[in-house]
């Protein structure tokens, strides 16, 4: 269903990591770390400013893979992992982007079912990669039906 896709990338997209973005993160999942959300404290650190929960880019835009058109609703968020060079800081410019990495399909009790892996990349406005991600959408038989009509 998507096998066309492997090696697909999206284009760049800027963003920004936001102070008060990272702070209702913060708080939405229950990680109100003062290296999050107190300046004071992020002026004391390492980094000399606050820096974003490890699973911030979960907010990101990372662009639009051209012929990838997943269904808005339905698919199941199978497990993401993020690997980091180093902490995304409160201010920075973010460039993202994905890149389809794998897709394959197997059988199971209730039907077909797809796996498509997808490879995010978030770099600093000198190309030097922050951090990566991998995310598995599964596809399940009753959402694959409906993209088939």
């Amino acid at each position: 269903m998507f096998e066309q896709h492997i090696g697909k990338c999206s284009n760049k997209v800027k963003n920004i990591v936001e102070s008060g973005a990272v702070k209702k993160f913060a708080e939405a999942i229950g990680d109100p770390h003062p290296i999050f959300i107190d300046e004071e404290t992020g002026k004391k650190s390492r980094y000399q400013r606050n820096i974003a929960p490890p699973t911030f880019p979960r907010v990101f835009d990372f662009g639009v893979i051209a012929g990838l058109n997943l269904p808005k609703k339905g698919l199941i968020h199978g497990e993401q992992v993020f690997h980091y060079v180093r902490p995304l800081i409160v201010g920075e410019e973010i460039f993202c982007w994905l890149k389809v990495e794998d897709y394959v399909e197997k059988t199971g009790k209730s039907g077909k079912m797809g796996f498509l892996v997808l490879k995010g990349f978030g770099e600093d406005p000198t190309g030097e990669i922050i951090f990566t991600s991998k995310q598995t959408i599964i596809i399940t038989e009753a959402v694959r039906k409906e993209m088939i009509v």
